[in-house]
């Protein structure tokens, strides 16, 4: 069997390289829905928003969450430079389930359209935290 195609892939955040390595597969929470990468894909440039980030590196699958950002694509690297990227079993179920509550309170309140986007995206990070953490 012919050896399967890999890409250098780079995963950073400000507070730190949540990943660094060859990947054989990539799957982003784009703007417009899921965004799959592989070896070889065209050049582009993508948001990010709050959600789910899966890759397979050495055969195995790991995933994250990861906050707004976005994703440079060539055909033999990506770099996702997001806010924020955290390990299923490094999330605080307690902590995500508050800031859940809270942004959702804020949402209630007559807020300014700044305020407004802010707290949909705290409240898709919170809600893409616990769904992660529930299925770990």
């Amino acid at each position: 069997m012919a050896e399967e195609r890999q890409f250098h892939l780079e995963i950073v955040t400000p507070d730190r390289q949540f990943f660094i390595g060859e990947a054989q597969e990539l799957t982003v929470p784009a703007i417009d829905g899921s965004l799959g990468v592989l070896a070889g894909h065209e050049p582009a440039v993508t948001a990010l928003e709050p959600g789910e980030l899966r890759y397979r590196a050495g055969g195995e699958w790991h995933e994250a969450v990861v906050s707004q950002g976005l994703a440079e694509i060539m055909p033999d690297r990506v770099m996702v430079l997001v806010f924020s990227a955290e390990r299923p079993e490094e999330i605080d179920w307690a902590r995500a389930e508050d800031a859940k509550e809270r942004a959702e309170e804020r949402l209630r309140q007559k807020l300014s359209m700044r305020d407004y986007y802010n707290s949909k995206a705290a409240l898709a990070r919170a809600l893409a935290r616990l769904k992660a953490a529930k299925r770990h």
